[in-house]
C-alpha cells in the first residue's frame, strides 16, 4: 500500500507538488497558514488539517514546503508542529530552502521522538514542479531516502543523496549561487547589447546557440525580453537563499564575491518594491542604472 502523505505549505511550488502526489495516487492531508490555499487541494480529494501536528498524526510521511528557516523550524518543532504529532515510523521531509544548521537541528530533535528526517530542497522552479521534473537534493540517511524514494519520484526527476543531514541545503545554496549569477550575467549581456542598439532577441538567439547557453537562459530568456516577470520563484526567496549561502560561507571562511554582488542586486530589487517578481527581474535594476530597456518587439525565435 502507498503511504499516506501530509503536505504543509501550499504556495506556488507546494501546491503543484501536492497535486502531483494526488495524481500519483497518494492520499493527502494538507495544511497551510493561509486557509484559502488548502481549498484547491481539498477539491481534489485531500483532507484538511488544523495544524502541523494534526497532519503528522494522520500521515506516514510529512512533507514541508515553507518560506524560510524560521517557518521550517516552527513547522517541525513548534508547539503545534510535527513533533507534537509524532508517532512510530513517521518520516519528515523538509523540501523548503533553509539554513543547513536549521536542517541539522530539526533532524536532531525529531530523532529523539523516533522520526526519520530528510532535508530535500528542490531546483526547477514552477515549471519543474508543474511537470514533476524537479531536481531534489537530499541530506540524511540513505535508508530513509530509500524508504520514501517513490514519494519523491512523484515530484522530481533527479533525486540525489548529497550527504548527511544539512548536505541537501548546502547543495541548494550552491545551486542558488549558480542560478543567481547566470541571471545576472544574462541581464548584463542584454542590457549592454540593448544600450548599443542591438535587438535583445538577436542577442538571446546567438547566446542560446553557443557556449553561453544555460538552462536558465532557455527557460527565462524569452520571458525577460518580453518583460514577463510573473514569478516561478520570487526575488524575496532568491535573496533569502543567497543570504543563506553567504552566511554559510562566512562560517567556513569561503569568499563568495559573485554571490555577494548578486545579493546586493536582489536587495536593491526588494528596496524597489519588486520582491514578488521572478528572480529574472534582476535585469530591471541594471536597466534602471543604464537608462535602457532590454525588451524587444521581435519574436524570440526570429
Amino acid at each position: 500500500m502507498k503511504p499516506t502523505i501530509g503536505f504543509i505549505g501550499l504556495g506556488i511550488m507546494g501546491r503543484l507538488m501536492a497535486e502531483n502526489l494526488i495524481e500519483a495516487g497518494y492520499s493527502l492531508t494538507v495544511f497551510d497558514v493561509a486557509a484559502a490555499a488548502i481549498e484547491p487541494l481539498v477539491e481534489r480529494g485531500a483532507a484538511p488539517a488544523e495544524s502541523c501536528a494534526d497532519v503528522a498524526r494522520a500521515s506516514d510521511v510529512v512533507i514541508a514546503m515553507v518560506t524560510n528557516s524560521e517557518a521550517a523550524e516552527e513547522v517541525a518543532l513548534g508547539s503545534r508542529g510535527v513533533i507534537a504529532g509524532a508517532h512510530k515510523d513517521l518520516v519528515f521531509i523538509d523540501m523548503s530552502s533553509c539554513a543547513p544548521a536549521t536542517a541539522i537541528k530539526i533532524a536532531t530533535q525529531l530523532a529523539k521522538v523516533g522520526v526519520g528526517c530528510l532535508d530535500a530542497p528542490v531546483s526547477g522552479g514552477e515549471l519543474g514542479a508543474q511537470q514533476a521534473i524537479l531536481s531534489i537534493m537530499v541530506g540524511g540517511p540513505e535508508e530513509v531516502l530509500n524508504q520514501v524514494r517513490p514519494v519523491l519520484q512523484a515530484m522530481g526527476k533527479t533525486i540525489t543523496l548529497c550527504g548527511p543531514h544539512g548536505a541537501g541545503q548546502i547543495v541548494k545554496a550552491c545551486n542558488q549561487i549558480q542560478v543567481a549569477l547566470s541571471l545576472v550575467g544574462l541581464a548584463e549581456a542584454l542590457v549592454l547589447g540593448a544600450k548599443a542598439g542591438v535587438d535583445p532577441a538577436i542577442i538571446l538567439k546567438v547566446l542560446s546557440g553557443g557556449y553561453a547557453q544555460t538552462r536558465v537562459m532557455d527557460v527565462r530568456g524569452p520571458k525577460i525580453i518580453a518583460g514577463d516577470f510573473k514569478p516561478g520563484g520570487t526575488v524575496a526567496f532568491q535573496n533569502k537563499d543567497l543570504g543563506i549561502a553567504l552566511e554559510t560561507a562566512d562560517k567556513l571562511n569561503v569568499p563568495l564575491p559573485g554571490a555577494a554582488l548578486a545579493h546586493q542586486l536582489y536587495s536593491a530589487l526588494l528596496a524597489a518594491g519588486r520582491g514578488g517578481l521572478d528572480p529574472s527581474a534582476v535585469i530591471t535594476v541594471l536597466e534602471d542604472l543604464a537608462g535602457v530597456k532590454a525588451r524587444t518587439k521581435t519574436p524570440p525565435s526570429a
